[in-house]
């Protein structure tokens, strides 16, 4: 190749890494990744997912979240009531040490409660969780079709 060629490819940004291989944002010895929702409309609510790893050996709880994009966010739970599965909010997640804790459709989720604004699919809404011990992180959840049924990886 030519020194042109070479460097133009040096210089070239990246594209961004998949889900899984980004290393993830830290807080304390508490390892986040995967963080996404669904698209929603204004004034209706919408869901978050996302992992958290404790990588230490004292256990952690995630006690809250907020974002700017909705009035309130509670931190829920699915329970099956006879035939019917039922949103139940809970008071804080536990993450015991070496655990990994994956909040997802169906399970542990985040809920965004009285959306200002609409969570458009390919946008980032930011979003800041309050751990026990950790203490305070802020990250931005990726917004993805209104049916997904997980983060979107690049590529796919």
């Amino acid at each position: 190749m030519t020194r042109r060629v070479l460097l133009a490819l040096a210089l070239a940004p990246f594209p961004p890494l998949p889900a899984a291989a980004q290393p993830g944002i830290r807080a304390g010895d508490l390892v986040i990744t995967q963080a996404w929702s669904r698209a929603a409309g204004q004034g209706g609510q919408g869901a978050g997912y996302l992992t958290i790893a404790n990588r230490g050996t004292a256990p952690d709880r995630l006690l809250s979240a907020s974002s700017p994009a909705a009035g309130r966010m509670e931190l829920h739970s699915m329970v099956r009531d006879g035939d019917v599965m039922r949103m139940r909010q809970v008071p804080a997640i536990d993450i015991a040490p070496g655990a990994t804790v994956e909040l997802r459709p169906g399970g542990l989720h985040l809920m965004f409660v009285g959306l200002g604004q609409p969570l458009r699919q390919g946008e980032t809404v930011p979003v800041t969780l309050r751990f026990e011990r950790a203490g305070e992180v802020s990250l931005g959840f990726a917004i993805q079709a209104a049916g997904a049924r997980g983060p979107a990886h690049h590529g796919h």
